[in-house]
């Protein structure tokens, strides 16, 4: 199931009042990781195989694209998400590889790139060397086991910007699978606190934080 779907009905049940209790607590950590971490399970042979390929593929993130509007289109989500992690990001060159980096890793594993950047935020608040109490590691969060399961058991690779997102979202699409396509139960599984509310709430809350309307198409598409 895809991810550009939107929340699950669990997630919509919760009520608006947990939903912006998550995103206040979500928007008050600037200075440290969210504490919870993957849970490391045991993994069947084709899985770990399956992991194991995704994360070494080392194509650079070099988006293709079908005709030229698409990338213009593109652009134009570049330059506006650029402007908003302006405060959380002041190098304008180290934002634009960030976000070039977050839409190919996100696009690649079939994730809503929204919804990974509203992870960013909750987990790490775009910090490259963000470090939890439970030591996982990087912009989006990854525990050190990852590595030595799917991985070459490196895990200071963990802090390399391109290594951190792949590893983040391919792991995200592995437990968006697992609970076949529920995003609440996935998000829960990610953080090591499945089946509870507060971290999914928060990231479906900063998630609309990063959400894009192409304007320009929107307006083509009236005209026609």
């Amino acid at each position: 199931m895809s991810v550009a779907g939107g929340l699950s009905r669990r997630s919509c049940l919760l009520g608006v009042g947990s939903v912006a209790a998550g995103a206040l607590t979500a928007l008050s950590l600037p200075q440290t990781a969210w504490a919870g971490a993957q849970i490391e399970e045991p993994l069947i042979d084709s899985v770990r195989t399956a992991l194991s390929s995704a994360v070494h593929n080392k194509a650079p993130p070099v988006p293709q694209f079908a005709d030229t509007e698409a990338r213009l289109a593109y652009l134009r989500w570049l330059g506006e998400m650029s402007e908003r992690l302006r405060k959380k990001v002041a190098d304008a060159s180290t934002r634009i590889e960030f976000l070039q980096t977050v839409w190919y890793e996100a696009k690649r594993s079939g994730l809503d790139v929204s919804l990974v950047l509203g992870l960013v935020q909750v987990e790490s608040n775009f910090r490259k060397f963000a470090v939890s109490s439970a030591g996982a590691r990087g912009y989006m969060q990854v525990m050190p086991f990852w590595t030595r399961v799917i991985g070459d058991s490196d895990s200071a690779k963990l802090f390399h910007m391109q290594t951190n997102l792949r590893f983040g979202c391919v792991i995200l699409r592995h437990y968006l699978d697992r609970e076949k396509g529920d995003l609440f139960m996935t998000l829960g599984r990610y953080n090591g606190s499945r089946g509870r509310a507060p971290y999914p709430n928060a990231v479906f809350a900063n998630q609309r934080l990063w959400a894009y309307v192409d304007k320009d198409r929107e307006r083509d598409r009236s005209a026609a």
